[in-house]
C-alpha cells in the first residue's frame, strides 16, 4: 500500500468513535462536577482530550489539573476523596492523585495558579499555557488532530514516546509542537531523517538566530539533538529530554518506514524470547512509572556491564511496562578467565604460578593462566549482593 493508505488506515484502527469519545467526555465532566464541589480552586481538563488528540487505548487516562493560589494549598490535595474511585498518591516533585474507575484513570494534579510562565516552580504550571496554545492551533486546523495522533502512536510503538528518563524520547507536548511547525507526520519524519547535527527550532522568534538560542537557553537543557524554544516559554527546550540514543532509534525507524511504509510500524515491537539464553526478571520497591523504571533500567545497565566482564554479551533488551517490575534478555556466550601471572624471567615465582594454575601458556614475556569461565548461577549470586544499595529487591 502506498504510504496515503497506510496513514489512513492507521487512523481507522485508533481513533475513537464519535459514542466512544462523548462516552469519555460524559465521565469526564462528571468527574470534574465531583472536584468542584470538593475545591474552591479552579479545575480544567488538559492532556489529550483538552486538544484533540485522544487515541484508543485499553486504558484512558485523562489529566485534570487544579489551579492553587500558593505551593500549600496544592499540598493539600492529598486530602481530597472521590467515592467510589480507586485512589491512589503518586509521589513527585510535586505530588499528585489518580483516581480510576472502570477504564478511565483521572490524573489529578495541583498546578499553581499563575498569570505568566516564568512564574513557574514546577513544570506542570506550565501545562495550562500548554493546553490553550496546542488547542487554539488545531482549532484552527483541525487536520492537525490526526497528524499528531499519527506521530504519537508511531513513536510509541517505536519506543520512543516519552520524556521519563527510562525512556528518554519525545514528549507528547513535544510531538505536537513538531507536528505543528511542519504541518503533518509525513513532513515531520521527512524533516527528522535529515537532521545530523543539532537542529534548533524556534517558531516564535523568540531569539535572534540559533546562535543565540544555545548561548542563552541553559547548557543543560541543550544536550537534546532537537531544540525547540517553548513558544509559550522563551526559556524552555520543549524536547531537553531527548536523548542521542532514543533519537538514533527513531531516525532508523521512520527511514525504514518511509521507504517501505507498512501498518507494521504502528504496532509495538514485541522482544521473541527465542533469541536469548538469559532471561531475568528484576523488581524494584521504588514507585511504580518514571522512577522505577529508571531504577530497573539503571540496574540493568549494571548488569550488563558486570556481564561483559565475564561473557560475551551478543545481544541484549531491556522491557518496562509500568508497575514494579522488568525483564532483562541477554544472549550471552561464556568466555574463558585470562590470568597474567610474571615474568618468564622469574623462574620461582613462575613455578609457583604453574602450580597454582593448570593452564598456562606464554604471551608478551609474562605466564598467564587460562581458568574455566564463571557461571551464570555463581555470576547471579556475586550481583545480587549489589541489588538492595540500587533499589533492586528481587532478581529471577
Amino acid at each position: 500500500m502506498r504510504l496515503k493508505e497506510i496513514l489512513e488506515k492507521q487512523l481507522e484502527l485508533i481513533k475513537l468513535s464519535e459514542a466512544e469519545l462523548e462516552k469519555i467526555k460524559a465521565e469526564t465532566a462528571r468527574f470534574v462536577k465531583l472536584i468542584r464541589a470538593k475545591t474552591r480552586a479552579e479545575v480544567f481538563i488538559g492532556g489529550s482530550l483538552a486538544k484533540g488528540t485522544l487515541i484508543k487505548k485499553k486504558i484512558q487516562d485523562i489529566d485534570i489539573f487544579i489551579r492553587f493560589k500558593n505551593e500549600e494549598k496544592a499540598r493539600e490535595i492529598k486530602k481530597l476523596e472521590i467515592s467510589s474511585y480507586r485512589r491512589k498518591i503518586i509521589h513527585g516533585s510535586r505530588d499528585y492523585l489518580q483516581f480510576g474507575k472502570g477504564k478511565i484513570v483521572f490524573e489529578v494534579v495541583p498546578v499553581l495558579k499563575i498569570s505568566k510562565p516564568e512564574q513557574a516552580r514546577n513544570i506542570t504550571d506550565l501545562s495550562y499555557f500548554h493546553v490553550n496554545y496546542i488547542a487554539k492551533k488545531i482549532k484552527k486546523n483541525k487536520k492537525l488532530s490526526d497528524e499528531i495522533k499519527l506521530a504519537k502512536f508511531f513513536c510509541f510503538s517505536q519506543g520512543c514516546y516519552g520524556a521519563e528518563s527510562f525512556i528518554r524520547g519525545f514528549s507528547g507536548y513535544g510531538l505536537e509542537l513538531l507536528i505543528i511547525y511542519y504541518g503533518s507526520f509525513e513532513k515531520w519524519l521527512r524533516a527528522m531523517i535529515k537532521v545530523k547535527d543539532k537542529l534548533v527550532i524556534d517558531p516564535k522568534k523568540h531569539y535572534k538566530n540559533k546562535q543565540e538560542v544555545l548561548n542563552e537557553l541553559n547548557e543543560a537543557k541543550l544536550s537534546s539533538p532537537v531544540v525547540f524554544v517553548d513558544p509559550t516559554f522563551k526559556q524552555r527546550n520543549a524536547l531537553a529530554a531527548l536523548s542521542e540514543e532514543t533519537f538514533s532509534k527513531f531516525q532508523k525507524a521512520a527511514s525504514a518506514f518511509l521507504k517501505n511504509p507498512r501498518l507494521d510500524f504502528f504496532k509495538e515491537k514485541e522482544i521473541s524470547e527465542k533469541g536469548f539464553n538469559l532471561i531475568l526478571k528484576a523488581k524494584t520497591n521504588k514507585q511504580e512509572g518514571d522512577i522505577a523504571g529508571t531504577k530497573l533500567l539503571k540496574f540493568f545497565n549494571f548488569l550488563k556491564a558486570e556481564l561483559e566482564k565475564k561473557f560475551e554479551v551478543r545481544n541484549s533488551a531491556f522491557h518496562y511496562d509500568d508497575g514494579k517490575k522488568a525483564n532483562y534478555y541477554f544472549k550471552i556466550k561464556p568466555k574463558p578467565i585470562i590470568l597474567s601471572g610474571p615474568p618468564v624471567k622469574l623462574k620461582l615465582a613462575v613455578a609457583n604460578f604453574k602450580k597454582a594454575h593448570k593452564r598456562t601458556f606464554v604471551k608478551a614475556g609474562k605466564v598467564c593462566a587460562k581458568e574455566k569461565a564463571v557461571s551464570v548461577k555463581r555470576f547471579l549470586n556475586n550481583i545480587k549482593k549489589k541489588m538492595s544499595e540500587m533499589g533492586i529487591v528481587g532478581l529471577n
